[in-house]
């Protein structure tokens, strides 16, 4: 039988990617995560195809949130017995379990199926910088290498706009002349009008 890989093979292969969480927004580094675990960044998205990638999160702990979540922002579970309902704001969960932060978040951008299972189990959260995937990592999302190697922008506001001629009709110039003047006189335009008898443009 033989060994050779395919092309289909190699579009389907699960690619290691990691993601370093250290002063990242919570909202904005989730989203991006969700991404890659639906695998909407590959040519071969399909919603009813669990096609995405694994993702290895370090310094879940070092995450960050914007404006005064930190305090405000509440997470709630119910036990399932009565007076059951537990609540834990942001910074008391990620001094015990900063990963459940990270893994709430991008449940919460998953779609709603029987899909979303598979891709979490896909999501690997750890604390700090040590996790046992080093020799899987093929993929290393750094915002500051990505704004590095990024190309220089264009600079909208140097560059002018040609100046392009318009020409009025006679028409439209009098409207104008009557709206600034106050002048509310109709203009009569040219009108094809058909004779009486149509047979007159018959040619014999």
């Amino acid at each position: 039988m033989s060994q050779a890989i395919g092309k289909t093979a190699l579009a389907y292969a699960r690619v290691w990617h990691l993601v370093d969480a250290k002063q990242r927004i919570l909202g904005r580094l989730a989203t991006q995560i969700a991404i890659t675990l639906m695998g909407k960044h590959k040519p071969i998205y399909d919603p009813a195809s669990d096609c995405g990638d694994y993702v290895v999160v370090i310094n879940a702990k070092e995450i960050a949130v914007t404006g005064r979540k930190a305090e405000r922002k509440l997470y709630r579970h119910h036990t399932g017995y009565p007076g059951g309902l537990k609540e834990i704001n942001f910074n008391q969960l990620q001094q015990k379990k900063p990963e459940e932060i990270i893994r709430k978040a991008v449940s919460g951008m998953l779609p709603k199926n029987k899909l979303r299972n598979d891709r979490l189990a896909r999501l690997l959260i750890f604390p700090d910088e040590k996790h046992p995937y080093e020799h899987n990592i093929m993929k290393i999302h750094d915002p500051e290498l990505a704004r590095i190697l990024a190309p220089e922008g264009i600079d909208h506001k140097a560059t002018e706009k040609p100046n392009i001629e318009t020409t009025s009709s006679p028409a439209s110039n009098i409207a104008k002349d009557n709206l600034i003047s106050g002048n509310n006189t109709k203009i009569s335009r040219p009108y094809r009008t058909w004779p009486k008898n149509p047979k007159a443009y018959i040619p014999q």
